[in-house]
């Protein structure tokens, strides 16, 4: 399948860090540093921080994502906020399905689904995260419990709304421990995601999904993993908040 179809897409997923104030200033820091960047960038950050980075990026290349959403439009779901919120904000990204929200607290195949579902409604760019934990991969089940996640996932979705999502594969098991698939266990599950794409989509909406790896991309590691066929950007933790090393992330993936 042809990369040369796919745009490449690095985007920071910031968690829980930064004040407004702080926002502000790494948006600002970074803006320099990827201002000629070849890819999309995109930055995601707290409910609390996105007026700050909306403001910051106005008039850039930098686009404002945020971490979750809720399934529902309105109602009793106190602490929760909704697509449509995003998309009145002038929100374009919304990052569903991390593993931090299915580990810590109770996403799952189905309400991932859900939130997709409504952040699609609501005209965002959904990126969807799906990955297996060390034990199963262990079991040797990575891709059999990824290809579930797609598919619950995307239930539902039509051809043409898939257009409207990123799928970034990242087994739990390299988020936030230092570890890393190599660049050829990476490039393998990107390849099985597209392999199902093309299976439920064809290949013409296969050859145009961005796949994106996610799980301690650095900078020191990006260049290997970026020039593999399948992979099509990253979502980047935390070295999303280093600007020098964000911009080297872009910067290998501009080439």
């Amino acid at each position: 399948m042809d990369k040369q179809l796919r745009k490449v897409v690095i985007a920071g997923n910031w968690k829980m860090n930064k004040t407004p104030a702080q926002t502000t200033a790494l948006i600002n820091e970074i803006k320099p540093l990827v201002k000629d960047a070849k890819c999309d960038v995109v930055v995601c950050v707290p409910y609390i921080d996105l007026f700050a980075a909306l403001e910051a990026t106005k008039g850039t290349n930098i686009k404002v994502g945020a971490e979750n959403c809720h399934w529902a439009k309105s109602g009793a779901f106190t602490g929760e906020i909704s697509a449509d919120m995003l998309k009145a904000c002038g929100v374009p990204y919304v990052v569903i399905g991390h593993s931090e929200r299915r580990t810590y607290f109770g996403d799952t195949d189905v309400t991932v689904r859900d939130r997709t579902r409504a952040a699609l409604d609501a005209g965002l760019t959904v990126i969807l995260c799906v990955g297996e934990y060390l034990e199963q991969r262990q079991q040797n089940i990575t891709m059999e419990v990824v290809r579930q996640q797609v598919k619950i996932a995307l239930n539902g979705v039509s051809e043409q709304e898939l257009d409207n999502i990123i799928i970034a594969y990242e087994p739990v098991w390299a988020i936030g421990t230092g570890l890393t698939a190599t660049a050829q266990q990476a490039n393998e599950v990107n390849k099985g995601i597209r392999d199902l794409i093309c299976e439920l989509y064809g290949k013409t909406a296969a050859d145009k999904t961005v796949v994106q790896y996610g799980g301690s991309m650095n900078a020191a590691n990006a260049q290997e993993l970026l020039k593999q066929p399948d992979v099509d950007g990253g979502l980047i933790g935390g070295a999303s908040l280093k600007a020098a090393d964000f911009a080297a992330i872009v910067a290998a993936a501009s080439k």
